[in-house]
């Protein structure tokens, strides 16, 4: 089986003839040094830590950086002139609450963003093929934009089509373009493959948001091949880690990205137990982040990959969510073969769904099996068969919303 591109990349991007764990964490601990340097230098956010430490495993002994501490101390974070940032990122909506969190890119960060997409791309996408982007484009330097700029490169031709084209619009993409392969969240492909079928997709990258057990079956029944799952946060790069030809977790960029994953208590946790994934960014430019806490919850696979990378490898990643857990209730939902699309409303004891289901289904059958789902919940549910008019219900990550009353659906 061929080794991950991504230890090609890392080789190349380290000068090393071959990646071995102890020339990985070599590599860590010589740019967790330069980085814990610079801090120091710059007296910035981060400069009461030391500026040395002797040992890789010392890095346990730091102290966390959080959401908040990224939120109000933006300033003090960023290591570089403001003249140098080519991009910045900010999670403010119309609905977010207190301060927004910013992260900051240079032209540096963002080539190794594009070389990581390249090594994660080039294990399904070929000279050649015609590619469905279904992620955002937001102008120059975004995500969607730097999938393509990925793409192209692999000499493969990016359809750039966003996240707001309705299931009749990408139908006709499908027939007049035949894309061989999509990238894009999980659910939006489970439903344009169960609305729209396979037709010439053979081969998909899913990533963006979490991606239930079903939901992947589901996917890589319809399509008859495996996906590629890959995992990312704007907090390191818009890319952390890659799925090779092997299927067995999602390689993390480790010249970039030291992983950790800690208890509820803050205590490391041994490779093979689920906690929350911390990361300090030693290979991020403008902005790197020391033991930074990503809410994200994984866990670090204990056994080598098949395909014989020594990288350490990331299982399923989700959210921790307090009262219903959308991940819980798509594992459910897109179980049920019928169904296209849920949107889900919460409140502190109950439950409403909207779905889209497939044409011929029996949308009464479909809302008692969904109740059936959650014995003992208070849950509502309506449907109805999906229309050529109708887009995905989360263009972004799929979140449990507030209920409104008297939802129009």
């Amino acid at each position: 089986m061929k080794i991950s591109r991504l230890d090609a990349l890392i080789c190349e991007q380290e000068h090393l003839s071959r990646l071995s764990r102890k020339e990985i964490e070599a590599v860590q601990l010589q740019k967790l040094n330069r980085l814990l340097l610079r801090e120091k230098e710059r007296a910035g956010f981060y400069r009461d830590l030391p500026d040395h430490l002797d040992r890789l495993s010392d890095l346990k002994n730091l102290p966390f950086t959080t959401e908040a501490d990224l939120s109000r101390n933006a300033a003090s974070l960023l290591l570089t002139s403001q003249a140098d940032i080519s991009r910045i990122l900010s999670d403010a909506t119309s609905g977010t609450t207190g301060l927004p969190k910013r992260v900051f890119y240079t032209d540096s960060d963002l080539e190794n963003t594009v070389r990581l997409y390249m090594a994660g791309l080039g294990e399904l996408i070929f000279p050649g093929d015609r590619v469905m982007i279904c992620f955002p484009f937001s102008g120059p330097n975004g995500l969607g934009e730097l999938i393509a700029e990925a793409i192209d490169r692999l000499g493969a031709t990016p359809l750039k089509l966003g996240t707001a084209l309705s299931y009749g619009e990408l139908s006709a993409v499908m027939d007049t373009e035949q894309p061989a392969a999509y990238v894009g969240m999980p659910v939006p492909l489970l439903g344009l493959l169960r609305c729209c079928g396979r037709r010439s997709l053979r081969r998909a990258l899913v990533s963006g948001d979490a991606c239930p057990e079903s939901v992947l079956t589901a996917c890589e029944e319809l399509l008859g091949s495996r996906l590629f799952p890959h995992y990312g946060s704007r907090e390191m790069g818009m890319a952390g880690a890659v799925t090779c030809q092997a299927h067995a977790g999602m390689h993390l960029r480790e010249n970039h990205i030291i992983a950790e994953i800690i208890s509820p208590e803050g205590i490391p946790l041994p490779p093979g137990e689920v906690g929350e994934l911390v990361i300090t960014t030693i290979g991020m430019e403008a902005l790197p982040l020391i033991r930074y806490r990503t809410g994200d919850y994984t866990s670090i696979l204990p056994t080598p990959c098949p395909c014989g990378s020594e990288t350490v490898r990331l299982g399923p990643i989700r959210r921790k969510n307090e009262g219903f857990d959308l991940c819980d209730i798509d594992e459910a939902v897109f179980a049920l073969p019928e169904v296209v699309d849920c949107k889900a409303f919460q409140t502190e004891d109950s439950l409403l769904l909207q779905l889209l289901t497939t044409k011929n289904a029996d949308v009464q059958h479909i809302t008692s099996a969904v109740k059936a789902l959650f014995p003992g919940r208070k849950i509502s549910v309506s449907a109805r068969c999906v229309s050529p008019a109708d887009t995905t219900m989360y263009p972004g990550k799929r979140i449990l919303l507030p209920i409104i009353p008297e939802v129009s659906f």
